[in-house]
């Protein structure tokens, strides 16, 4: 039987940080694409309301998984004018629930369980896709996605080498000033994409851009990218020709196939075929597809953000908070 709640926790962005490290964001992603892959996660795709007027997307993204016992649902809203502001671009909480009984359990800072956990996302890709020497990456957008990328980069391979290029230059720089001190490693401001991704081992895309961010050109053989800006079937970050030439693993088919417009574009144009895209990343973790083929592939991994990403996340965040009674237990 599940055990009555007291109340419902609430935890602020740092205490969502406090609990779930990165490291362990990392591990909890493998369950949660090893689960949805295996079939045993509830999920539907994640429901659109767009604002126009304010230049707005709210998402909705509710998802159950026996397998963490909980079901949740993620709201977050996507307002591409709030750096005007002076607020996040993106903004969410995640309401997690028991899911024996449905009781309430926890309301957490979606912002910075996002954030996390797409990083983590790209660490679990990166560790199975990138070569095992990889020390030099690029970082292209430089917000807070850009710095949990770099982040997970620094837990699955030894970086020794980081580039960071952002069309505002002062953005760039303060990326640079902050991460360098958190990962005590120097960090290089590039003045164009070309000048970042020269020599990178690993790209990472988080960017806001409809159009490609970089020149296929520029991406040398071996090239591992982490491609998560886009998530709208009309946006695409990355370039055709590096989509058709690399081998591509997306986070869930039906999300993948329905919002990415990476992968979308180039398959109306003719220029791919649903065949084209090699796996999800849960059927390389679970042993039913093959990582990397070769040292000289391109690998992409292409994510929109899944509801069962939210819900490992906030299972393992809600446990480890409870074990240290971090956040604030509200009456429910």
């Amino acid at each position: 039987m599940p055990i009555p709640s007291a109340g419902v926790r609430v935890l602020s962005a740092d205490d969502v940080r406090r609990a779930l490290p990165m490291a362990e964001a990392i591990e909890v992603m493998r369950t949660a694409f090893s689960q949805l892959s295996s079939g045993d996660v509830r999920m539907p795709v994640r429901s659109h309301i767009d604002v126009p007027e304010h230049d707005g997307t709210a998402l909705f993204m509710p998802s159950y998984a026996p397998c963490f016992g909980t079901i949740g649902m993620k709201v977050v809203n996507v307002f591409a004018a709030n750096a005007d502001r002076g607020l996040p671009r993106i903004q969410a909480l995640v309401c997690l629930f028991d899911g024996m009984a449905g009781t309430p359990r926890a309301i957490l800072n979606g912002t910075s369980l996002t954030a996390l956990r797409t990083g983590a996302a790209s660490g679990v890709a990166t560790d199975i896709l990138a070569r095992s020497n990889a020390s030099t990456v690029a970082i292209l957008g430089a917000g807070v996605q850009g710095r949990t990328q770099l982040e997970a980069m620094f837990v699955v391979r030894p970086i020794r080498t980081v580039k960071v290029y952002d069309p505002l230059p002062e953005a760039a720089h303060a990326f640079a000033s902050e991460m360098s001190t958190y990962l005590g490693t120097s960090i290089e401001v590039a003045t164009n994409s070309r000048e970042a991704v020269a020599g990178a081992d690993v790209v990472c895309a988080a960017t806001v851009s409809s159009t490609p961010v970089f020149a296929d050109a520029d991406i040398a053989p071996g090239t591992h990218i982490n491609a998560i800006g886009s998530y709208k079937p009309d946006v695409q970050e990355i370039p055709a020709e590096t989509v058709c030439r690399a081998q591509i693993v997306v986070d869930h088919w039906e999300s993948a196939l329905a919002e990415a417009g990476d992968l979308i574009i180039p398959l109306q144009q003719g220029l791919i075929t649903k065949a084209d895209i090699h796996a999800e990343l849960g059927e390389i973790l679970n042993g039913k597809a093959v990582g990397r083929t070769s040292d000289d592939a391109v690998t992409l991994f292409k994510s929109v953000g899944v509801a069962v990403q939210d819900l490992a996340a906030a299972s393992r965040a809600f446990a480890r908070a409870e074990a240290e009674r971090l956040g604030t237990v509200v009456p429910f």
